[in-house]
């Protein structure tokens, strides 16, 4: 099994209402995302996947979220925009990128970073 990473970054504000402590508060983090993509079988180039094509995938998924008030946006109007609510939803955007529609990769799972020493990792994975 081979499993690549290619990671991204946006710059967001949220807060998390009804958060007992400052955290309820707006504030705002420099976010990284990690996807990892895993697979068997590599193409005629001895490639997963090129990692261009996967750090395209990614940028498009956190674009939209760079630079914004996250709790302005769906679904987080209606959902605390945490790292959990985040990382699910950046993976629910992937899963449907043209990158795994195909039986060679598959998206294994997302991790996002609100700080360099906490972060939550979403997958759909047993």
């Amino acid at each position: 099994m081979f499993e690549i990473k290619v990671e991204a970054e946006f710059e967001a504000a949220h807060r998390i209402v009804n958060y007992p402590g400052k955290c309820d508060r707006l504030h705002g983090h420099n976010w990284k995302v990690e996807m990892k993509i895993t697979g068997k079988v590599l193409d005629d180039l001895g490639m997963l996947i090129d990692f261009k094509e996967a750090k395209a995938a990614l940028k498009e998924a956190t674009d939209e979220l760079d630079h914004r008030f996250l709790n302005e946006l769906e679904p987080f109007c209606t959902m605390n925009p945490t790292a959990e609510n985040i990382a699910q939803y950046i993976y629910d955007k992937l899963k449907n990128h043209d990158l795994f529609q195909t039986a060679s990769v598959h998206l294994a799972a997302v991790c996002v970073w609100e700080s360099p020493r906490a972060c939550v990792t979403y997958s759909e994975d047993d």
